[in-house]
């Protein structure tokens, strides 16, 4: 196990802005602005309505009059599948930069000492507003299970009115399958050794790894499965989500 008196992210440092993968769609889509002032902040400033903002930030972060403005999806999965796919993803993406274990990495989380904070606080900022008509909260697990009965509800809520065939279509093209498909398209663009991590692409999967639900028991011991259960007991008692470890 490595210490944690270490530092599990050496690469982290905040990177250049010549380095910045979104600098160039920065300069078309803001043409003129200056990327110091915030590339991703205003690229969704400059987007045309009607915008698809996606963010990780808990609602604490984002501005507090965005459920009277705006249709709002949260997406929540299961606590170890997250971890697994948390740890993949900063050991993958080059300016998380992570090097230490899946030990050290779950006891990072149990301390909340991890970006963005600790999940039981996100879920419970999100939980408290899931009764707000602006407010539609999905489960990955449920997706996993039942794709076109979560679409239909997602419909629903978004007012889009979208026949049978496109539900199908819709389901179709954001499949696992038909992402990884997708990978270089989507996320390479000629950058993707700026990027990704290679040697944990070959070894381990790229950004769509798995996308299956209970790959956690392939991964975490006995021991660390308990430790995180132990976690859950204690910070998500006031959360009554019933998370799927499996389907």
């Amino acid at each position: 196990m490595d210490s944690l008196n270490s530092d599990p992210f050496p690469d982290a440092s905040p990177s250049s802005d010549d380095a910045n993968p979104f600098l160039e769609p920065f300069k078309i889509l803001c043409s003129g602005r200056n990327p110091k002032d915030g590339i991703c902040v205003q690229m969704a400033e400059c987007t045309p309505d009607p915008r698809t903002i996606k963010t990780h930030l808990p609602f604490s972060l984002l501005p507090s009059l965005m459920l009277d403005t705006s249709k709002v999806v949260y997406v929540a999965r299961n606590p170890k599948d997250m971890l697994v796919s948390y740890h993949h993803h900063c050991r993958l993406i080059k300016m998380h930069g992570y090097v230490g274990s899946l030990e050290d990495f779950i006891q990072y989380f149990v301390d909340d000492d991890l970006l963005y904070g600790t999940y039981a606080e996100h879920l419970k900022e999100a939980w408290e507003r899931r009764n707000h008509p602006n407010f539609h909260i999905m489960f990955y697990e449920d997706m996993k299970a039942d794709i076109i009965g979560e679409l239909k509800r997602l419909d629903a809520f978004l007012g889009t009115k979208l026949t049978l065939q496109q539900l199908d279509n819709v389901a179709r093209h954001t499949s696992f399958k038909e992402m990884k498909k997708r990978e270089e398209i989507t996320l390479g663009m000629g950058t993707g050794d700026k990027i990704f991590n290679q040697e944990v692409t070959k070894k381990d999967g790229g950004f769509f790894r798995k996308g299956e639900t209970g790959d956690w028991r392939n991964k975490l011991s006995p021991e660390l499965a308990a430790k995180v259960d132990a976690w859950v007991e204690k910070n998500m008692k006031n959360i009554s989500a019933d998370f799927k470890y499996s389907i």
